[in-house]
């Protein structure tokens, strides 16, 4: 049972309720027209659906999006809401009767002897759910309330989860040895991916550009100019001055120079900077290389520090590696039996289902 309780909270074969991605954005709603209050859809009961031995009821599809679909409701007429609503409604019953189709499948092979021993899991699992909330009753009860659960109810969402996962976790294909070979070709297809260290590279630069120099000589030729102001500031630095001391006495003289920072990655360095990942990674800590020269500008770097990138070893990492091609293999094994009860679940008849439960929420919302 504890292999099976593990697979939900790997694959999230079962989804109870709907992704927090908004159906719009602020300004998409800040757009739509505001709901008519008339002609609204007429007030009706309850909805049901038989799928095998159980029953999936509106409520239960509707409560998890009433919120964020009671909103659009609001502020669109009802055809324009149908078009929204009604695909978000869908995807909820297809999760419902999914999971109805799998707890049948999971009793029926279970047999009738499964009930005694269900009750005294889940009678230990309400104890563990009341200690949860140190003992007391009475609050464990309130979030129970707060989820739209009683006792009851809640007795049976554990009765079907459990029994669930356990009919999952036998579908699950018997223990294969994974194999040295079968280890390093999957750490050789994703190392670089999931076991790779991004690389540090840290200095300060000055950077002259040819093409801002001004007040130059036009008789000589711009590129040696350029080189002779680099080399003076080369010269300085080298003979002890501070590295950003020289750097602004320079910058208050020529609109041509920047300095600064840089922090990046070494491989991140684009054009025309690129050039200096490699010259940093023959240098040492407080060295100082220049006059670095590419198309149009020309560089002076101070390394402050440099990693290369680096991946982790076999070695270190071969139990992750193991444990990434064992969830593999139970994802595939998941993915087959949650196809299978996929496609089971298509077949059904949803429209009036779906249909009743988005005129129940637009006339809810729009009371």
């Amino acid at each position: 049972m504890r292999r099976a309780t593990l697979l939900i909270l790997a694959v999230g074969l079962v989804l109870a309720g709907c992704e927090d991605k908004p159906l719009f954005t602020p300004e998409e709603m800040a757009k739509l027209p505001l709901a008519k209050r008339d002609g609204l859809p007429e007030v009706s009961g309850g909805f049901t659906m038989a799928v095998g031995d159980q029953t999936i009821t509106s409520d239960e599809v509707i409560s998890p999006v009433f919120e964020k679909l009671a909103v659009v409701a609001q502020r669109t007429d009802f055809e324009k809401f149908r078009s929204v609503a009604g695909p978000a409604i869908e995807k909820q019953l297809m999760d419902r009767i999914v999971n109805a189709l799998l707890y049948s499948r999971a009793k029926k092979d279970a047999g009738s002897k499964i009930d005694d021993e269900l009750d005294k899991v889940t009678t230990a699992e309400v104890r563990k759910y009341v200690m949860d909330f140190g003992g007391d009753y009475a609050k464990a009860e309130q979030s129970l309330k707060q989820m739209g659960m009683d006792w009851s109810e809640f007795e049976q969402y554990k009765k079907r989860y459990i029994l669930s996962q356990s009919y999952l976790a036998q579908k699950l294909p018997k223990d294969q040895p994974i194999t040295y070979s079968e280890m390093m070709s999957a750490y050789d297809a994703t190392k670089e991916q999931l076991y790779g260290t991004p690389g540090v590279l840290r200095f300060r630069l000055i950077d002259l550009e040819l093409a801002k120099m001004r007040d130059i000589d036009a008789n000589r030729p711009r590129q040696e100019q350029a080189r002779e102001l680099i080399d003076g500031i080369v010269k300085r630095i080298k003979q002890g001055e501070d590295f950003v001391q020289v750097a602004n006495v320079y910058l208050r003289a020529n609109n041509a120079l920047t300095a600064g920072d840089v922090n990046a990655a070494p491989d991140s360095l684009i054009a025309p900077y690129d050039v200096l990942a490699p010259k940093a990674a023959t240098m040492k800590p407080g060295e100082t290389a220049g006059p670095v020269e590419v198309e149009g500008h020309i560089f002076v770097m101070q390394l402050i520090e440099y990693q290369p990138r680096s991946v982790e070893p076999f070695e270190k990492v071969q139990n992750q590696v193991k444990a990434r091609i064992s969830f593999e293999r139970m994802r595939q094994a998941i993915d087959k039996v949650n196809e299978q009860l996929f496609e089971q679940a298509s077949s059904a008849d949803k429209t009036k289902f779906v249909d009743f439960c988005v005129r129940e929420i637009y006339r809810d919302a729009n009371r």
